[in-house]
């Protein structure tokens, strides 16, 4: 029922500001006003992964909770994971409005928030009151004006320790300026060492492993690709998120809001960051667990990912014009598909095809 009234909604969220319509519909989570996912979910979705129990390999992206006001809800709805923030040491208000714009025809968005936030503790606090379980990940960033942001990363790791079940190290987004430069090979090893040191930290004082994901933009030069791979396998993360929005605007249909700042989510982004996972899936041999992000809106899109590598998955931008049913649309494909081919578990098909995704070029 309530599905049904939020299809009737899309109107009106989609003739407000972009903002605006998002914070609506962030109230409408946290007053509970949400469609509920059929649970359990079938057991060819499920995967245990970094020790953690996933229910479905589908998970929402950083950027739609920043502050972790709703990640109970948004596992309410059927996803098998949620991911917050990016989170920063410090509030900060981010880029001027306006700063988020559709791009109707293209199913995309163009965002320049620049990591608008309430800062850690703010975060931290409604984590640690979470009476809820469930897998929820804490995406970490710098402020913009910090003098050292490889501190700000460890500071983040510090903070959620003991209320996040995973990290994502967000060095990949291109609304902070200079910020993609830490995934130059040496300031991301050196980035990771100080992360990893501090998880060894805390672990030496007791504290169970948490997970450090690596999240990297879609921009990044083909020949490039392997130093980087080469650093974050050296370092021994868990697992690569792939990817961030991009800068690129070949091939819009909306001309005019395409020539506003900021990074492309959605469906433009969906063949680059898909060609990208697959030549990491094949640069890692498969050994590290890759979170395919992307153009993810319909069942179709999440499999492709999944067969050129990828573990675990991310939507955001799908959800905006598809609404929440994509959710359950999507993981009905992969019963089907799991089904179809005789897999005891959707995850038996990551990296089926990643050699095919691998050779095609980044840019059509």
């Amino acid at each position: 029922m309530l599905g049904a009234v939020f299809e009737l909604a899309r109107p009106l969220l989609n003739a407000l500001d972009p903002e605006q319509a998002h914070e609506l519909t962030l109230r409408s989570l946290e007053a509970g006003i949400y469609p509920r996912g059929q649970a359990p979910d079938p057991s060819c979705l499920g995967l245990r992964l970094w020790g953690l129990d996933f229910p479905n390999p589908l998970g929402m992206a950083a950027g739609f909770d920043k502050d972790a006001r709703v990640p109970d809800a948004v596992l309410g709805m059927g996803l098998g994971f949620a991911e917050v923030g990016t989170v920063t040491p410090r509030p900060q208000e981010g880029n001027a409005r306006p700063r988020v714009f559709r791009l109707i025809r293209d199913r995309a968005l163009i965002n320049r928030l620049g990591f608008n936030n309430g800062g850690h503790a703010a975060a931290k606090a409604r984590l640690a009151a979470r009476a809820g379980k469930g897998v929820v990940g804490v995406n970490v960033g710098a402020n913009k004006d910090t003098p050292d942001r490889a501190a700000d990363y460890v500071e983040g790791v510090r903070c959620f320790y003991d209320v996040a079940s995973y990290f994502a190290v967000n060095v990949s987004s291109p609304n902070t300026p200079g910020l993609r430069d830490l995934q130059a090979p040496a300031a991301l090893d050196d980035l990771l060492a100080r992360v990893l040191a501090a998880r060894a930290d805390l672990m030496a004082a007791g504290k169970p492993s948490r997970p450090i994901v690596v999240k990297l933009a879609p921009d990044l030069a083909a020949a490039d690709i392997a130093p980087i791979v080469a650093v974050l396998t050296a370092r021994g993360v868990d697992g690569i998120a792939i990817s961030n929005s991009t800068l690129a605007r070949t091939g819009l249909k909306d001309e005019a809001a395409g020539r506003e700042a900021g990074g492309i989510s959605g469906r433009p982004l969906f063949h680059r960051s898909t060609v990208m996972l697959a030549r990491v899936h094949r640069l890692t041999q498969g050994r590290i667990p890759l979170i395919g992000i992307g153009g993810i809106d319909s069942g179709p899109a999440a499999i492709a990912k999944i067969e050129a590598g990828a573990t675990l998955l991310q939507l955001y931008t799908g959800l905006v014009y598809e609404g929440p049913g994509l959710v359950g649309r999507i993981k009905r494909a992969m019963v089907e598909y799991a089904a179809h081919r005789k897999l005891a578990r959707i995850t038996d098909a990551c990296g089926r095809r990643a050699e095919e995704w691998a050779s095609r070029p980044l840019d059509m």
